[in-house]
């Protein structure tokens, strides 16, 4: 048996995964719902394969792969997505992922998928890989929290979840007071007076 660790916020499409997974070569191991939840899971499970959603509150799937491939691990990685933004997509080849899943009819094509990554291939739709290779060779679009960086960013997505200044530092790991000064920032970055200016632009960005 091929062991799996399917990382999605939706317990329906967990549970859709493990009805079409059954009587198959891949045993579930582990579900989780969070990248951070995921990233743990992996430490303790060792799946072979990683079926992970593009969209989950906390760390993302986009981030969750680029965390894994950071701490070099090279395992398998398969992502389930309703859509993909254009920075989504180029973020995820970049960081050399095997699979990617459409979630509307996906389980007519997820044991085809997983078998052809256990066998070392790759299974990537030639639209996506036309797409990726489109956007690699046209000038790179600019979202409205480019001026940010990696940390404000994160704290933006989390003010437009609608998260008090408390709740985003213990998010964080930080102080309320810290959480302030962040948004301060920010605000004379991007030219904006308050967190709902903060949180439209969030909304509207590529990659939130």
């Amino acid at each position: 048996m091929t062991p799996v660790l399917v990382a999605d916020d939706h317990g329906f499409i967990r549970a859709g995964v493990e009805a079409v997974l059954r009587g198959s070569r891949f045993q579930i191991v582990a579900a989780t719902a969070s990248g951070e939840e995921t990233i743990a899971a992996i430490a303790t499970h060792d799946p072979a394969i990683v079926l992970l959603d593009l969209n989950m509150p906390g760390m993302n799937g986009v981030q969750t792969l680029e965390a894994l491939r950071a701490k070099g691990d090279k395992r398998s990685v398969v992502l389930l997505t309703a859509g993909i933004s254009d920075r989504q997509l180029l973020a995820v080849m970049r960081a050399g992922v095997e699979g990617i899943i459409c979630k509307d009819g996906a389980e007519g094509e997820l044991i085809d998928v997983l078998d052809k990554v256990q066998s070392g291939q790759k299974a990537i739709a030639p639209s996506y890989l036309q797409r990726a290779l489109d956007l690699s060779l046209a000038p790179e679009a600019t979202g409205p929290l480019e001026k940010l960086s990696p940390r404000e960013r994160r704290i933006a997505r989390l003010v437009a979840r609608g998260m008090r200044n408390r709740d985003i530092g213990t998010e964080l790991g930080i102080g309320e007071g810290t959480v302030k000064v962040y948004l301060h920032a920010m605000y004379q970055k991007l030219d904006i007076d308050n967190r709902t200016e903060l949180a439209l632009l969030a909304v509207s960005d590529p990659e939130t």
